[in-house]
């Protein structure tokens, strides 16, 4: 069964070989329908004794509320030695596919950071293009505060741009499901059509444009209505 809180297990075992500026990777938004997918890259303190109390209720985003992850948000802020958020756009991800966007994000999380970190730790997704250790973990913002931790910031600023995106694109309901194909969602595309935040080359939109020939560019979370 998987564990709802993370540690700092994975962290301390990067330090124990000699690297002690590790730097935690998510991704928000790989799923959403509109908008870009984002990524945070986090690095704490390690030599924090009381880290873990500095961090408490930090955990995977997903089984935060709103208020909550604005909350831990100023907490990550407020204890991290270094904090980087990175999107690849609508264009990038139907020119590139939704994975390698993804990581795309995630390089400019890394890049955003005020220092450069000596290894990572990633959840799922590994950076082949990056030449430094690293570990993907599945459900690693279940089992490491870094990762945890970045994808609350993560979170947190694309809704927060989604949210912006809602008064400049009104009648998709943006600012409220953040471009994931609720129900709602689905209505306000099949009265108004795509506008230029969606994403062409995921199969619901594509329906939307070309049903006569609507097959998806890119298969992966193309169809998904639920939140990451």
């Amino acid at each position: 069964m998987t564990r709802l809180a993370p540690d700092l297990q994975y962290e301390y075992c990067f330090r124990d070989d000699g690297l002690e500026i590790i730097a935690g990777l998510d991704e928000v938004g790989r799923g959403a329908w509109a908008g870009p997918v984002a990524a945070g890259a986090v690095i704490l303190p390690l030599q924090r004794v009381d880290l873990p109390d500095a961090l408490a209720g930090v955990r995977d985003s997903k089984l935060c509320s709103a208020r909550e992850r604005e909350r831990l948000d100023q907490v990550v802020r407020q204890v991290a030695e270094g904090v980087g958020i990175g999107m690849a756009s609508v264009a990038e991800i139907d020119s590139l596919g939704i994975a390698p966007a993804t990581r795309l994000a995630m390089r400019r999380a890394l890049d955003a950071l005020p220092s450069a970190p000596q290894a990572l730790l990633i959840d799922y997704v590994r950076l082949r293009e990056v030449a430094l250790p690293q570990r993907s973990l599945v459900k690693g913002d279940r089992k490491s505060y870094s990762i945890a931790a970045a994808g609350i910031v993560a979170k947190v600023a694309r809704d927060r741009l989604m949210t912006e995106l809602d008064a400049e694109y009104p009648g998709y309901g943006l600012a409220a499901h953040k471009g994931y194909g609720t129900k709602y969602h689905q209505a306000a595309l099949d009265e108004l059509g795509p506008c230029v935040l969606h994403r062409r080359s995921f199969r619901p939109i594509r329906e939307r444009l070309f049903p006569e020939i609507a097959r998806p560019l890119f298969s992966l979370s193309t169809e998904s209505t639920g939140e990451r």
